[in-house]
């Protein structure tokens, strides 16, 4: 038995295992190494990781330290190490063979080198679609915007692009190639949808060795009328209008006709006093109006008394007679 009161746990420890499945990213600028972690069931300790370089020319590996790569990847707790340039001048040279190795380390203990293949940027890496995509519609034409899926240096390469463009109901076509990043799709229908994707190819200034892109997301947009097409359309909208115009001062005039009895008796003014009778009314001199006052009251009935006088029939004309009490006249009511 060991009287060390000091156990060290690496000394019972099998080697550490390299760490396995390198795998290098390279997706339009970004370059990335990673791999699978590296563990020990017997010893909690974190591991850490090393990554180094070297180019195809030279036979010295180096470390990827913030010296000479801007990035630290010496003592990783993560399993990747992103190396991508924050600019053109900065990182792994693309047009460069790079190898790349790793390895584990937990305390003393080191694990063998794992090498990922030979890689050069401009050969292996893929190519994203066109960023930024704008389209503008054009009489009979679409004029597309775009930016390249990453900057390159123009001295070592260039993208063209590829136009993929289809009416909505009809077939697809392709128009090829555009350096410039202003494309104009020409001779289409006015007042049709098109579709269409855009593919970026990045090419080597130096060498007949091209790299083909991933196709953009569909777009779809609808051209614009041509000169002809809006005098159409102005004509059409003219028409339009005076039919319709039309139709509300038809509908009017048979609406005035058939009520026009109802429509005299809306619009009849009512009858006025004239204007002699209203200044004589208004006159504060003229008692007329209290007198009509007064005798607006109601009253009862008047009756006026009338006298009948009869004579008999043997009175002669024009002659009176003598005085007798049975013959006075007499004297009613009527």
């Amino acid at each position: 038995m060991d009287s060390n009161p000091c156990w060290h746990p690496t000394d019972s420890l099998a080697p550490l295992p390299a760490p396995r499945n390198l795998k290098v990213h390279l997706y339009n600028a970004q370059q990335a190494l990673s791999w699978e972690p590296v563990s020990l069931d017997s010893d909690p300790r974190p591991v850490v990781y090393q990554v180094q370089y070297k180019y195809s020319t030279s036979s010295n590996w180096y470390d990827v330290n913030k010296e000479d790569s801007k990035v630290d990847c010496t003592n990783l707790t993560r399993t990747e190490c992103d190396f991508t340039a924050n600019s053109l001048s900065e990182g792994f040279p693309w047009r460069f063979n790079i190898s790349l190795r790793v390895r584990a380390k937990l305390g003393p203990l080191v694990s063998a080198w794992a090498t990922a293949p030979w890689f050069e940027h401009y050969r292996n890496a893929t190519i994203g679609p066109p960023e930024n995509i704008r389209v503008t519609p054009k009489e009979g034409s679409l004029i597309i915007r775009l930016s390249a899926p990453f900057d390159v240096p123009a001295s070592e390469a260039y993208f063209v692009y590829h136009v993929y463009y289809w009416e909505k109901a009809g077939g697809k076509q392709v128009t090829c190639c555009f350096r410039s990043n202003f494309i104009t799709l020409k001779d289409l229908k006015p007042l049709r949808v098109y579709c269409f994707q855009v593919k970026a190819e990045l090419c080597l200034t130096k060498e007949n060795i091209s790299r083909p892109g991933l196709l953009s997301n569909i777009s779809c947009s609808e051209t614009a009328a041509d000169a002809s097409v809006k005098l159409q359309q102005d004509i059409l909208a003219v028409v339009t209008t005076f039919l319709v115009l039309l139709v509300v001062v038809g509908s009017c005039l048979f609406l005035v006709l058939k009520y026009r009895g109802l429509v005299k008796h809306w619009f009849h003014s009512p009858p006025s006093i004239p204007s002699q009778i209203e200044e004589y009314l208004k006159d504060p001199d003229q008692p007329i109006l209290d007198a009509l006052d007064k005798d607006s009251s109601p009253k009862d009935d008047a009756w006026d008394s009338v006298s009948i006088v009869t004579f008999p029939e043997n009175e002669q004309e024009g002659c009176p007679q003598s005085a007798d009490p049975s013959h006075q006249p007499t004297e009613g009511v009527l």
